[in-house]
């Protein structure tokens, strides 16, 4: 399916108010999915999928020991600059092509159709560890709160199947169609933005003791058995780098949102830089609040958190508390399983997937795509399974996310970069600073994808290993035998498409 990409043709740029569903088939698809969502609500998924209350508390007995209170305060700061970065460039490229696709379509137009394609299989694996990380976090925390509450002991398998039940929660949610979808988001920015601030406030005024601003800032911690501690540092920056991650969900949620050519680009960005204040004094609320600092890393919760809760605030106290992050980790899953069911329909919709005849299948209904839902879902489940028998199969899977998802992110900044003025932008763009922050943007992936590659506990044994470059090589692997079994049928339509992919795509609902 050979092509000029629209990166060189000189009528590809939209007019700053043209019809969204215009736009659509001038990009080559059918209108199926229902454009129901709003600005706030595009901005809410992407918010709601960072979650601060998911990633900063799932991750931070991760971050105790692999560096401890100066890197995550530092790190978290620092990564926050990066990616912010990486979300402006990338909301450039989503402007020019607000479609479910996102990334791959992005690739695919401005670089070719392997690019496209291997983008593609980089963000599926990213979305759906994601939805791994975040349900399995949420189920660790329901743990927590059962331990708390009723003096459950949590096991590997009742935590597993804690997990199984939040996966089963969100993917009924999403079959109700993306209005619930939107109000849910919607509800889960407030909640997230009172819930930080509750949190931050009983910790600063409840308990009688804090640690020092010496200690918050400069303490440095190492339980990895690394003995550099720069390697230990690059390291920690996972929960940082994992936490900011999923705010592509703006972009796969264009083709559901009104004026997607700005309201995606600006859901993007403003759901990282709101991230990046809340996490910060969500942060640094916890370690202050500090008690027992090795009685927090040994917590009989199994969640770190929980137990600064608990020394701070009294069982009560930290039950509330605990219920208040659980309840923002299911509204993050939620959103999770929504953007990542849009990835499955969009790159089945181009033929892409294993099977994509039933995966690009949507609901007459509710104009939701039910198949790609419930492929999100199981396929995430098994993503978690190791966790039934490695104790650090959590790590793996948050690293999973992160080298998938964030390669994913670079590729269609780097093709925009390599098209130089032939990139025509959408109604919003940087202007003449779309390079240089695009190469800052470009250069700081290519980091922290090496990063989190790299083992973080040592001696590197079966139990210990990053189980995340498996992951990425049987994907990488898998990409490349079904390339020469779908490269025929795999590509993204020329504009407005022709009559087979209009008919396919009319086919599909159901």
């Amino acid at each position: 399916m050979s092509r000029t990409t629209p990166a060189a043709r000189p009528d590809h740029k939209a007019p700053p108010h043209q019809d969204e569903e215009e736009r659509l088939r001038e990009l080559g698809y059918q209108p199926v999915l229902a454009r129901r969502m709003g600005g706030f609500g595009n901005f809410a998924i992407s918010f709601s999928v960072i979650s601060v209350l998911s990633g900063c508390m799932t991750l931070y007995g991760f971050g105790l020991g692999t560096g401890g209170p100066s890197v995550m305060l530092w790190g978290w700061a620092g990564v926050g600059l990066f990616v912010l970065c990486v979300g402006l460039a990338l909301a450039e490229v989503t402007s020019a092509y607000p479609t479910s696709g996102a990334l791959y379509y992005m690739a695919d137009r401005l670089g070719g159709r392997r690019w496209g394609w291997y983008t593609g299989w980089l963000n599926l694996l990213g979305l759906l560890g994601a939805i791994a990380g975040i349900d399995y976090g949420a189920a660790l925390f329901t743990g927590a709160f059962l331990n708390l509450q009723f003096g459950f002991v949590p096991t590997p398998g009742s935590t597993f199947l804690i997990f199984l039940a939040i996966l089963l929660l969100h993917a009924v949610l999403n079959l109700f169609g993306v209005r619930l979808v939107s109000v849910l988001n919607s509800i889960s920015v407030w909640w997230h933005l009172a819930g930080v601030a509750v949190i931050v406030g009983a910790l600063a005024f409840v308990p009688d003791r804090h640690q020092s601003v010496s200690f918050v800032f400069t303490e440095f911690v190492n339980d990895t058995g690394w003995a550099n501690p720069l390697y230990v540092a690059a390291i920690g920056l996972l929960l940082a780098q994992y936490t900011f991650s999923g705010y592509d969900a703006s972009a796969h949620l264009s083709e559901e949102t009104s004026n997607a050519s700005v309201s995606a680009a600006k859901g993007i960005v403003r759901a990282i830089w709101a991230s990046w204040i809340a996490g910060f004094a969500l942060l640094a609320g916890l370690t202050f609040a500090i008690q027992d600092y090795a009685a927090v890393q040994g917590s009989a919760t199994g969640v770190p958190p929980a137990q600064i809760f608990l020394d701070a605030l009294g069982s009560g106290g930290a039950t509330a508390l605990l219920l208040v992050v659980i309840v923002a980790q299911i509204f993050c899953g939620n959103a999770e399983v929504a953007a990542a069911s849009r990835m499955v329909f969009a790159f089945s919709r181009d033929n892409a997937l294993p099977g994509s005849a039933l995966w690009r299948k949507v609901s007459g209904r509710t104009q939701t795509p039910v198949p790609a839902v419930w492929l999100s879902v199981a396929a995430a489940g098994v993503l978690a399974l190791p966790s039934l028998w490695s104790a650090t199969a959590y790590g793996a899977v948050t690293a999973i996310n992160v080298i998938g998802i964030t390669p994913a992110y670079a590729i269609p900044i780097y093709l925009r970069l390599r098209a130089g003025d032939r990139f025509q932008p959408g109604p919003w763009s940087l202007g003449r600073w779309g390079k240089p922050v695009g190469w800052v943007a470009v250069g700081w992936v290519a980091v922290v994808t090496v990063l989190f590659c790299l083992p973080q506990k040592s001696p590197v044994t079966i139990d210990s290993m990053n189980y995340a470059v498996i992951a990425l090589a049987v994907v990488l692997v898998l990409a490349s035998v079904w390339w020469y079994a779908a490269r025929r049928s795999y590509g993204t339509p020329s504009a407005y498409g022709n009559a087979r992919e209009q008919a396919d795509i009319a086919e599909g609902i159901v």
